[in-house]
């Protein structure tokens, strides 16, 4: 579960610009260290802690090849990367070159298992002004 506040913030565009504004903000950020990711790993399978940490490197240096030559990445059920590079859009056609290129980005993709673990997260938004 994810708990919010309520935050203040002056808007600085659309239709409420210069409007004091209403917003739920995260209480905090909470994620599974890299430590702890092992321990399970190790823990709820039969593999040793180094054979562990050799498979998330070797994960680490897939990406990092598969970001460096543009090739796309499927691990499974759980997501998929690609590399994309956006262009910029010119009138004609002899002035698209490769200056026009963005800066490459990674697109992760969740698969439908993840998607669906997300639907089912639960909210809970702490506003002191609907307790009165």
């Amino acid at each position: 579960m994810i708990e919010f506040n309520v935050k203040s913030r002056k808007s600085t565009m659309g239709k409420l610009k210069g409007k004091t504004v209403y917003i739920a903000v995260p209480k905090g950020q909470q994620k599974l260290s890299a430590e702890t990711v092992l321990d399970r790993i190790v823990r709820e399978t039969s593999l040793s802690e180094g054979d562990v940490s050799n498979v998330v490197i070797t994960l680490r240096n897939l990406i990092k090849e598969c970001a460096r030559t543009g090739i796309g990445l499927d691990l499974g059920d759980i997501f998929s990367l690609r590399v994309m590079v956006a262009s910029k859009m010119e009138e004609n056609e002899k002035d698209v070159t490769s200056a026009l290129l963005k800066a490459p980005k990674l697109m992760l993709t969740w698969k439908s298992t993840v998607r669906e673990s997300l639907k089912k997260l639960e909210v809970e938004v702490d506003n002191p002004a609907r307790k009165k």
